[in-house]
């Protein structure tokens, strides 16, 4: 069976996330399990709320 989540709390969601994708502008820009998205130091950046 396929989910299709859209979500606008982005930890939340790829904690649960079997396939995640990152959509900017309409493109996929990157994809991997939701734990390798969560790990991801740019995701962290951009879309978890780390900062630098």
């Amino acid at each position: 069976m396929t989910v299709l989540l859209i979500e606008q709390n982005a930890n939340m969601a790829l904690k649960i996330a079997d396939l995640a994708y990152v959509l900017e502008t309409g493109n996929i820009t990157m994809s991997g399990t939701g734990a390798e998205l969560l790990a991801n130091e740019k995701i962290k950046e951009a879309y978890l709320g780390k900062h630098r």
